[in-house]
């Protein structure tokens, strides 16, 4: 089942596993079991559904294309191995793949961390998406490829932790409390941090449009 990874990933014609590809959380537990119970057909639909959150996740973090590849095969190597430990019970399969996929990023950061400038990983420029553009945001008035790269500047002048729930929220999309599982920290704490750091990717956002 395991060699079938890559296939899985990028077996689909063109860039259409990068189309917004809606995840039914109701069923990756049925999927688990049956993958668990060597059902191959069940592993490449779990791939499928979540390659786009783990492959957005990696870019964004990477800011490379390759690199965002290769760890994308990496993490569903990983989830692979590391499936029968999923608990359904403890929190959805979205939110144990995105702890699993950022202590990922933690390791290979760790592991190529002489080849970088920066020293901590969360001092990578996160990619934001053409798309990310909405009216509720400290962005709305950007557009296009300068809404992208005066977003990835100002996220980079983000502390770390501001920085971080905001790409997991605006970015990834994921609730309130699975964030605070990602981060083992209280939700409360998740809405204070994306408070301000709306509030501080705002000014930054304001003074660089002028």
């Amino acid at each position: 089942m395991a060699s079938g990874i890559a296939s899985a990933i990028w077996g689909l014609p063109g860039a259409a596993w990068l189309s917004n590809t809606k995840i039914n959380v109701e069923s990756d537990s049925t999927l688990v079991e049956r993958c668990l119970s060597g059902d191959d057909a069940a592993w490449e639909e779990l791939v499928r559904l979540h390659t786009r959150r783990v492959y957005g996740l990696c870019y964004r973090f990477t800011g490379k294309d390759s690199d965002a590849q290769d760890l994308t095969q990496d993490v569903f190597m990983r989830v692979f191995r590391a499936l029968a430990g999923f608990r359904s019970t403890e929190g959805s399969f979205a939110t144990w793949l995105t702890r699993l996929t950022r202590n990922l990023l933690i390791d290979h950061y760790r592991r190529t961390r002489n080849e970088r400038v920066t020293d901590s990983i969360e001092e990578q420029l996160p990619r934001a998406e053409e798309g990310f553009v909405s009216v509720s945001r400290p962005d709305a008035a950007l557009a296009g490829r300068e809404a992208s790269e005066l977003l990835q500047a100002g996220l980079a002048k983000l502390s770390p932790d501001l920085r971080e729930t905001i790409i997991l929220r605006d970015l990834q999309e994921l609730e309130y409390r699975e964030i605070a599982q990602v981060l083992s920290i209280p939700e409360g704490t998740v809405k204070s941090r994306l408070n301000r750091g709306r509030a501080e990717l705002a000014r930054i956002l304001k003074k660089r449009v002028g």
